[in-house]
């Protein structure tokens, strides 16, 4: 089990005058319509409980207006709840005074805005530095930090050029430099890569899974694309109507939908670059003198098993055989289910 980083329990927003009175007709059964309707209050977040693990990726999606967007603001406080606790490391983030909500935001959160959020009049290299420069580091040690993390995201070179002077996806790079120069625990993302073209955005989370393998941040990020959510995504919540309707890795997701809102998101998917060997392998073990890491995909597995002219293989985790695939089992995981009435599902 790993350990829990961020843990949201019992969060409300409620929008309106009296947000407080009206979390007890939403928990006798108000939705989000009927509370707009008759109450003139929006519901934003409706009893939220979320453990976010510690160095993993934790995704948030829905279509707008599901709450994700103000799900993120309020790990950081930058919209009060109605009701409810977000504790980072035990630490209740609502009940921080405003100094240590200060250093909180400054030391130990980060945040990547899906508009970049750069300064127009600065530098690449100051823009970078900005956070730096307002936790009191010295200008030699600001710039060195600095320089580390434009390399590392591929702007060596355009340390002295203005934002305007940069391609979209080259100032969402910057963006993202400045969140990790800080040095934070955790980086929160809002639709980070959403107004990237969608080759740069491709480029760009390819970027985030290499400085994830070599940082291991806890990373939050906020998307309405399920393809995004699937690459990236270590887990992920689905949220509808500011509830949580479903969470889990993306394993979970793909073969064990909540209801038929998850199954018009995940409907369209190619599962077999999302299911792994060990999502539907059986107990057992093969002599086919083939295996597969458990985390192989679907989509990797089944042309190594055609090569190798076998029909099943052994799947490892650690070293150690932990079941078997075949190529019924490969084949069964990615058809993609056409209808679901009780416990009967139709494949096609």
């Amino acid at each position: 089990m790993p350990d829990i980083k961020v843990s949201i329990k019992n969060l409300y927003k409620i929008f309106g005058p009296k947000g407080e009175s009206m979390v007890q007709k939403v928990e006798d059964g108000a939705t989000k319509t009927s509370l707009q309707a008759d109450h003139k209050h929006v519901l934003g977040l409706n009893n939220v409980n979320i453990d976010i693990p510690a160095r993993r990726i934790q995704v948030i999606m829905g279509l707008s207006g599901s709450g994700k967007s103000t799900l993120i603001r309020h790990l950081n406080r930058l919209i009060e709840p109605t009701a409810g606790q977000v504790l980072v490391d035990g630490e209740d983030v609502l009940a921080m005074s405003d100094a240590e909500l200060r250093d909180f935001r400054r030391n130990r959160m980060s945040m990547v805005f899906q508009k970049f959020a750069l300064l127009p009049h600065r530098t690449v290299i100051d823009n970078v530095s900005y956070g730096l420069k307002i936790k009191g580091i010295d200008k030699a040690e600001m710039r060195e930090r600095s320089q580390k993390w434009i390399d590392r995201v591929g702007l060596s070179g355009f340390e002295e050029n203005y934002p305007a002077q940069l391609s979209g996806g080259m100032q969402q790079r910057v963006g993202l430099a400045r969140a990790l120069a800080t040095d934070a625990e955790i980086l929160l993302m809002d639709e980070a890569f959403s107004a990237l073209d969608p080759l740069i955005r491709k480029d760009m989370q390819a970027i985030l899974l290499d400085l994830q393998e070599e940082l291991h941040k806890t990373i939050i990020f906020i998307t309405h694309d399920l393809d995004e959510a699937l690459n990236i995504g270590d887990n992920i919540v689905i949220l509808r109507d500011g509830a949580v309707i479903q969470q889990g890795s993306p394993q979970e997701i793909v073969l064990d939908p909540a209801d038929d809102y998850v199954r018009d998101f995940i409907k369209d998917i190619n599962r077999a670059r999302v299911l792994d060997v060990s999502s539907v392998m059986e107990a057992g073990s093969s002599d086919s003198g083939l295996s597969f890491a458990s985390d192989t995909i679907l989509e990797n597995a089944m042309p190594a098993m055609s090569k190798a002219d076998v029909s099943s293989a052994n799947v490892t985790r650690d070293g150690e055989v932990v079941g078997m695939v075949t190529l019924a089992d490969m084949i069964g995981g990615i058809a993609r289910p056409e209808s679901h009435e009780g416990d009967q599902v139709t494949y096609r």
